[in-house]
């Protein structure tokens, strides 16, 4: 592909291409196109997650790696971000020196990545959506269907708006819906995510009965945190290393973000670190980004491409802060003011210093393609509400949300699998008879 289509002495890319025949013995023949989330996780490395859910039963998938991502070339990876994000567990989240390291770490990688030739700039929806157009007319394929999680939903509703031709119906797992991504948006989902586990616990009466209002309990805990950090040793798994961590209550709500994927966990380790225990909580936030598949696996060229040039320049600079004080106003305004998973966004984008995308990228995205948009109750990375927000403007949309699963329902949920399935089969009238009866996980309580 050329890197970048609006300049004709643009460079050529490599996108890594991987196609996943269908189980059944006559395949139909409009493939699924799986989209990565991220930005910045790579396709082809989710080969077996798109297995797992289903969707080569009777159809092949196509997965192509993003521009920029690790089995695209060039890779636009940056290890050194990723090693700072590991050691930042060590210290405080809102501190000078920790946004003063941050953005060193983000200054040495678009350094880095300038240096070799890349055109940063082009890395973002309107290139990648285009690379998407190419790739079926490369392939000979006159329909096909899309299937996107996280992140890769924004990218189909950008494909679905600016290249519709030849696509036969939209699967989006865990919605970010491109008009209003940002850090407002990363905040009421984090609200959204948190109330739905907590509901949960209060509705089970052993988990009730254990950790009776465990959401006050949590909003207390950050407040403490954020006044006076707790500082442990913890081993990371599998291995003799020990590592400092520092929870703080921003740290907190970061844990927590992720933890709704281990959500019959969560009562309990936050009861822990109520009683002076936090060992649970610190290996989980400090373990996940020590481990060795964290380093080099995400592409930040394209993490900053789409953040700096669609997502920050049509959000206001105290977004984060607006967004935490109507989902969290007990939150101390230094958790506030940086968005679950995205700190110093702005600031970021201020180093990137990339141009800013045409306004209508912020566009809603309207049609009468058959969409399937499927959340998770306990969805907190992107929240259940965008299933119905999206579903406005698109005229054959089926809005589904399974309860008490995380964020990309098709990875956790036998159900969601069923449903994208018959999804696939018949793309206005899937079959979501299997919600009926779902329960809740039973969460743990301890002593």
């Amino acid at each position: 592909m050329p890197e970048n289509r609006s300049d004709p002495a643009s460079r050529w890319i490599r996108l890594g291409v991987a196609i996943v025949p269908a189980l059944a013995a006559k395949p139909r023949p409009d493939p699924i196109v799986w989209l990565a989330g991220g930005p910045g996780d790579d396709a082809v490395g989710e080969a077996k997650l798109a297995v797992d859910g289903g969707l080569n039963r009777d159809r092949d998938v196509i997965l192509m790696s993003q521009r920029g991502t690790y089995s695209a070339n060039p890779a636009l990876t940056c290890p050194n971000i990723d090693e700072f994000n590991a050691r930042a567990t060590g210290l405080a989240s809102d501190s000078p020196e920790t946004q003063r390291l941050h953005l060193q770490a983000t200054k040495a990688c678009r350094d880095r990545l300038a240096g070799l030739g890349a055109d940063l700039g082009a890395y973002n929806d309107i290139e990648s959506s285009a690379d998407l157009a190419d790739l079926r007319t490369a392939l000979g394929l006159p329909q096909w269907n899309l299937y996107g999680i996280s992140y890769g939903t924004q990218l189909a509703l950008v494909t679905m708006r600016l290249h519709p031709q030849g696509i036969r119906s939209v699967g989006i797992d865990g919605i970010l819906p491109p008009s209003t991504a940002g850090e407002a948006l990363a905040w009421s989902a984090a609200k959204q995510g948190f109330d739905g586990l907590f509901k949960a616990c209060a509705e089970q009466p052993a988990c009730n009965d254990r950790y009776p209002n465990l959401s006050a309990t949590f909003e207390r805990l950050v407040g403490e945190l954020q006044a006076k950090p707790v500082t442990t040793t913890i081993t990371l798994p599998g291995t003799h290393k020990q590592v400092k961590v520092v929870l703080d209550g921003t740290a907190l709500v970061n844990w927590m973000t992720s933890a709704t994927h281990v959500a019959p966990q969560v009562p309990r380790a936050l009861d822990e670190l109520a009683h002076g225990k936090p060992q649970r909580i610190a290996e989980q936030w400090a373990a996940a980004k020590y481990s060795p598949q964290a380093v080099g696996r995400t592409s930040h060229g394209l993490v900053y491409g789409v953040f700096c040039s669609e997502w920050t320049p049509y959000e206001a600079r105290d977004a984060a802060v607006r967004g935490g004080e109507e989902a969290f106003p007990s939150f101390p305004r230094s958790v506030r003011s940086q968005s679950p998973q995205l700190a110093y966004l702005h600031q970021d984008c201020d180093t990137w210093n990339v141009p800013a995308a045409p306004r209508s990228i912020r566009d809603a995205t309207k049609g009468d393609i058959p969409t399937l948009a499927i959340s998770g109750g306990f969805d907190s990375q992107t929240g259940a509400a965008n299933g119905p927000y999206v579903a406005r403007t698109l005229n054959r949309a089926t809005v589904v949300t399974v309860p008490y699963e995380p964020h990309v329902v098709l990875a956790t949920s036998k159900c969601a699998r069923t449903i994208v399935a018959s999804f696939f089969d018949t793309p206005t009238a899937p079959d979501t008879s299997c919600l009926k009866g779902l329960k809740a996980p039973a969460f743990e309580t301890g002593p």
